[in-house]
């Protein structure tokens, strides 16, 4: 028997109900969601094999779901939908998801495919939800900083730049490519946004914000997440 546990998110309960049967015939393990928020509140909490998403969700698109849940890991996922057009299947390929089926859907097709997917991750190694650099932990699963064990306080902004620095830890990221990852593309030119922000992140995560261990500024170009040996 397979055993692996796998998440099934639809908003429609005969399609939770069915595939919950299906799949627990086959001996997998099965979670259940009906919106985004509550898929990944799962998928943080409980460690799953495999994510089977729809994209039509009453609280965000499957495309954000797949995008957000590929900000900490690379568990796979296959998206169900009755949408059919290319258009949507890049769009959700593009966010990350590993594989496409639309319904209606054969079982037996969508046991291959869930086969597939399983054994593509084991031969892969897991992505780490959390980031630490010296005493800086940034955990984003849980969307969680601590230093030295103590949990700070960011603004949703001053998350976002942390965030996006601790996915590229060690590489210069500039300042328009930080603008448009965090505000958007229309704040491309916006630079005193962006240094007030680091501004407030360093008063609350460096031991001596004047003289910053963790994020450090480029000059003209932009800022770095330091890795502390």
């Amino acid at each position: 028997m397979p055993g692996e546990r796998i998440l099934v998110v639809d908003d429609e309960p005969q399609i939770r109900r069915a595939l919950r049967s299906g799949l627990a015939a086959r001996g997998y393990q099965v979670l259940l969601a009906a919106t985004g928020e509550e898929a990944l509140d799962l998928a943080a909490s409980r460690p799953v094999d495999l994510v089977i998403l729809d994209l039509g969700l009453p609280d965000m698109e499957g495309v954000e779901v797949c995008r957000q849940l590929r900000e900490w890991s690379s568990v796979p996922v296959i998206v169900l939908s009755v949408r059919a057009g290319d258009r949507d299947k890049v769009a959700a390929l593009d966010s990350g998801a590993d594989d496409y089926l639309t319904k209606p859907f054969s079982m037996a097709e969508l046991l291959a495919r869930i086969r597939a997917g399983v054994r593509r991750a084991r031969a892969a190694p897991r992505a780490e939800p959390v980031f630490t650099t010296g005493a800086l932990t940034v955990d984003m699963a849980r969307h969680i900083v601590t230093v030295e064990g103590n949990e700070v306080k960011l603004t949703r902004l001053e998350y976002g730049v942390l965030r996006y620095l601790a996915l590229n830890a060690g590489r210069v990221i500039t300042h328009r490519v930080l603008l448009r990852e965090v505000w958007g593309p229309e704040y491309e030119e916006e630079t005193q946004y962006l240094r007030v922000h680091v501004g407030r992140i360093r008063r609350k995560i460096e031991p001596d914000p004047a003289r910053p261990r963790y994020v450090i500024t480029e000059p003209g170009v932009g800022y770095r997440l330091r890795v502390c040996e």
